[in-house]
């Protein structure tokens, strides 16, 4: 195989990173319902929540909707291999500079944004952030720190959300390169990521009124 074929058909993308809160499991679901079983980047997922003492009951929840492995994210473990890495609810995860993961007991509401920021400035243009329905206005941050570093933004349609705040906010930073139907985002991240030449096909202009900066 010519070093061009491979270069188009080598994944360049380190990780998804999808990020909700209410209304989110259905979300969730149904993206990772449609991603095929040879998807071939990490997806991390979080969600708003509190502890609730079981640290597996989301992994749980998503491992009987996807073909891909699902795992919970633990201190130290490596971000790894493809398959969905969910952070436990309540909990603050963070993406080392050696592709390890960090977690920590945070503000709940704020749980998309930590993961965001830190998946930009370790990946750079390697990092994918998916933004769906939840209230309020985490992952605006996140957002703008994933452009300002290269990587790509999707973001739920808020017509299609449960709670358009957090969808809606993203937007609003003008960093945000896809708004799609929820039932759309699965192809794009399969376009992205798997389609030969997808990444730079799908490539959007940084709009001249984007606020990069909070």
């Amino acid at each position: 195989m010519s070093d061009t074929v491979q270069n188009l058909t080598r994944p360049r993308f380190e990780a998804v990173a999808l990020v909700a809160s209410l209304g989110g499991l259905h979300a969730i679901s149904s993206i990772l319902a449609a991603l095929p079983a040879t998807f071939p980047t990490p997806v991390v997922v979080v969600q708003h929540g509190r502890p609730d003492g079981n640290r597996d009951r989301l992994s749980r929840l998503l491992a009987n909707v996807t073909a891909l492995p699902v795992r919970t994210a633990s201190a130290g473990a490596p971000l790894g291999a493809p398959g969905v890495v969910v952070v436990p609810t309540g909990y603050r995860a963070t993406v080392r500079p050696d592709r390890t993961m960090m977690l920590t007991e945070g503000d709940p509401l704020r749980v998309g944004d930590d993961l965001l920021t830190s998946v930009a400035v370790t990946l750079g243009a390697g990092a994918i952030a998916v933004v769906l329905t939840g209230m309020l206005d985490d992952g605006a941050q996140g957002v703008r720190a994933v452009k300002r570093h290269g990587g790509r933004v999707l973001v739920q349609d808020p017509s299609t959300a449960r709670a358009a705040g957090m969808p809606a906010s993203a937007m609003a930073t003008g960093c945000v390169d896809f708004v799609l139907p929820l039932e759309r985002i699965p192809a794009a991240l399969v376009a992205l990521i798997m389609a030969p030449g997808g990444a730079d096909l799908l490539r959007v202009p940084v709009a001249s009124w984007a606020r990069l900066h909070a």
